[in-house]
């Protein structure tokens, strides 16, 4: 069979539900996250799944455990501590039953959604009341121009899809079905690149939270499983 790629956008978060820029501030989910996240697992607890990539922000991590908790397989996530002091010496499994049992969890900050700069922490209204609904919209949804001292979606997909090609693609070669949980804007630069998205038409991608998107690999080329 041929492997299979699951992304999910992490459920709702606390600053999602407020209507506030989040980026890179590590903002947890909220009741109605965690519920989007369960069910996002129970669409894909059949599907065999040998490792799990996500961002450094909880709000993704939180959405990996909860999915992952409905799984079928019943294993146990590991994350993964690389080069970080003693946790990755320290934290070695010696057996071999014991870790037939697990799913490595790799944590990685090119996964992480688009930094917004100064718009963090500020609320989406109120920044299109102050500044102009255009500007924000330009903002927001431009494939190239950034908000003040952020990234635009063109510079989160450089720092996206070169780590997406050197860990991700290698582990699906192998045959090993992947599970990614990461961000709106880091799945964009993903998706673009698996749907060959032209800038405009990536922009206007929606990506429902808690919702997995389920890709087949075959021989270098992508198909999305559209009956899920």
């Amino acid at each position: 069979m041929d492997p299979k790629l699951i992304l999910m956008r992490h459920g709702q978060s606390a600053w999602n539900k407020s209507n506030l820029f989040t980026g890179w501030v590590d903002i947890p989910l909220t009741k109605e996250g965690i519920e989007e996240s369960i069910k996002g697992g129970m669409k894909i607890k059949d599907l065999p799944i040998d490792v799990i990539f996500t961002s450094t922000l909880i709000r993704a991590q939180m959405t990996a455990v909860l999915a992952m908790n409905q799984h079928h397989s019943g294993k146990v996530l590991v994350f993964q501590h690389r080069r970080e002091a003693k946790m990755e010496a320290w934290g070695e499994i010696y057996s071999a039953e014991t870790k037939a049992q697990t799913i490595p969890v790799y944590r990685a900050w090119e996964l992480n959604e688009r930094m917004y700069g100064k718009l963090q922490g500020l609320n989406k209204a109120e920044t299109a009341q102050k500044y102009g609904a255009e500007q924000v919209q330009i903002w927001r949804r431009s494939y190239d121009i950034a908000p003040p001292e952020g990234e635009s979606l063109a510079m989160t997909a450089s720092r996206t899809l070169p780590y997406f090609q050197k860990h991700i693609i290698p582990r699906l070669q192998e045959g090993k079905n992947v599970f990614v949980a990461a961000h709106g804007n880091s799945l964009r630069s993903i998706i673009m690149e698996l749907d060959r998205l032209s800038p405009e038409e990536v922009v206007r991608l929606e990506l429902a939270t808690g919702e997995p998107l389920v890709y087949t690999y075959t021989k270098g080329k992508w198909s999305r499983d559209l009956s899920r």
